[in-house]
């Protein structure tokens, strides 16, 4: 036995938030997340997991892997927002991309609901799927 085997067995291991027994949001072995919250090393060792999860996710299709680093940032930004299964959402987008037809991805991100729940980010994201620049 030794400490983080003591408090993984006393404090319980959870993947997801939960309540503790005093009403605090928690996760992981007891982190308080109201009190200690993340480390901004912590935020960027997540963060980090979650791009290499979106890439993953993202491997297997041709137009994901023809794009150039650019472009395919903003389609990881995208996909990081929506997940998935929200990103196949955009069929026409995603036939535009595998043509390499910018303007039409862009026109395709720009006239969705999406686009406008996120302005600014969208408008970004268009700019860099037309200029292969990162905004």
């Amino acid at each position: 036995m030794n400490l983080i085997e003591q408090l993984r067995r006393d404090e319980g291991v959870r993947n997801k938030i939960y309540m503790d027994s005093r009403g605090i949001p928690s996760i992981g072995v007891g982190r308080n997340l109201t009190d200690v919250g993340l480390s901004d090393v912590e935020v960027d060792f997540l963060l980090a997991n979650d791009i290499t999860r979106v890439q993953a996710q993202l491997w297997p299709f041709a137009w994901y892997q023809g794009l150039d680093d650019v472009r395919k940032g903003a389609i990881e930004n995208m996909c990081f927002n929506l997940g998935l299964g929200g990103l196949l959402h955009f069929p026409h987008m995603l036939s535009a991309l595998a043509k390499q037809d910018w303007a039409l991805v862009a026109q395709e991100m720009a006239n969705s609901e999406w686009a406008r729940q996120v302005g600014a980010r969208a408008a970004r994201l268009e700019q860099q799927i037309l200029t292969g620049a990162w905004t």
